[in-house]
């Protein structure tokens, strides 16, 4: 659908410089998804996966971030292979509702109710982030944790058009259990893609 070069702005590698690869399609079908142009694969032009790769590396960035859509509903493996090879660390953000193929140093998992995970994605998982809409979505992220290896790292993110509401819930609960961090979508300040 898009790359660009910009700072990830949530999670993990937040604050980073990332060369950002977005994969047309999606059926997960989030109902606050800000790029729901990208559920429709066909609106969006093939690119060869040397193209991206080199465009990636041309950027002087030494992380690509592979996200969608969702991802996950191709097979990665070339595209993955021809990031390492202009010597680039792969990052996935994906919800996990196919199986992971490529080959990945970061993965980050973050669940959508409208679609489950797959069951292998789990022990993959390097970063574990769940979006809060609602209270009752910290259980449903306890439920995921509960799942991750130890040393996957915990993050709670506010849905950005309830932040104002959920961040004093999520702080609360980041205070009261610890293995969790906060994520916000620092992009969105910076007004940065």
């Amino acid at each position: 659908m898009e790359d660009f070069y910009t700072i990830q702005g949530e999670g993990f590698y937040q604050g980073h410089a990332a060369y950002f690869i977005r994969l047309g399609g999606c059926d997960v079908g989030c109902v606050w998804c800000d790029v729901k142009e990208s559920w429709d694969t066909e609106q969006h032009p093939l690119v060869h996966i040397e193209i991206m790769a080199a465009r990636a590396a041309a950027s002087g960035s030494k992380l690509a971030v592979v996200t969608g859509g969702e991802p996950v509903m191709y097979d990665l493996s070339a595209l993955t292979k021809a990031l390492k090879e202009h010597g680039l660390k792969t990052n996935i953000e994906t919800s996990g509702a196919y199986p992971l193929t490529g080959d990945w140093d970061w993965v980050c998992l973050s669940p959508k109710k409208f679609k489950s995970p797959v069951f292998s994605i789990y022990e993959k998982a390097n970063e574990l982030k769940v979006i809060i809409y609602n209270k009752s979505d910290f259980a449903w992220a306890e439920e995921h944790a509960a799942r991750v290896k130890s040393t996957c790292q915990l993050f709670l993110q506010p849905e950005w058009s309830k932040e104002k509401e959920m961040l004093p819930f999520i702080i609360d609960y980041v205070k009261n259990n610890p293995k969790w961090q906060v994520s916000l979508q620092v992009h969105k300040y910076m007004n940065i893609p």
